[in-house]
């Protein structure tokens, strides 16, 4: 049996607690703008946003009990080229006094973790560009971090 064809993400959605808020955030510190608005039994109950410049679309939930409830996990990360454009973007979050990990070197490229948005979903960055020493097959990490090791599975 071969495996099904796929396409990439879609869209990438989150519940959240405040729709505007949310809508807002992201636009600010993103760039993403609106492009539609989904209408349930009469109240706004979802957002459809779009990023200019390549970032994968993204769907806002009113849903505040599950946005509780998800706060702190990372769903996803939003990739990035390379290391100059997440330093770049971690620069931008400087600019906007918001807080997040810093630019670390990861098992394949460079992360930036720790941001968070009104919920506290965290979003993550991670470069599409690897590391010449980035393993190219299947493979083990030990101990994400400082003290990271990367090994071939066996």
């Amino acid at each position: 049996m071969s495996a099904p064809t796929l396409a990439g993400i879609h869209h990438l959605k989150l519940p959240v607690r405040d729709l505007q808020r949310s809508a807002d955030w992201y636009g600010k510190v993103l760039g993403y703008r609106v492009t539609v608005e989904f209408v349930e039994q009469g109240e706004l109950a979802g957002l459809g946003m779009e990023h200019p410049d390549g970032g994968p679309p993204l769907a806002l939930r009113l849903d505040p009990a599950l946005a509780e409830a998800a706060a702190g996990f990372d769903y996803f990360s939003i990739g990035v080229p390379d290391h100059p454009s997440i330093t770049s973007l971690a620069a931008h979050l400087d600019g906007l006094g918001l807080r997040h990990g810093g630019v670390h070197r990861a098992s394949e490229g460079w992360i930036l973790p720790m941001l968070h948005d009104p919920d506290g979903h965290e979003v993550r960055f991670y470069t599409h560009a690897r590391h010449e020493d980035a393993p190219s097959g299947p493979h083990r990490v030990h101990d994400p971090g400082p003290d990271m090791r990367v090994e071939p599975l066996a």
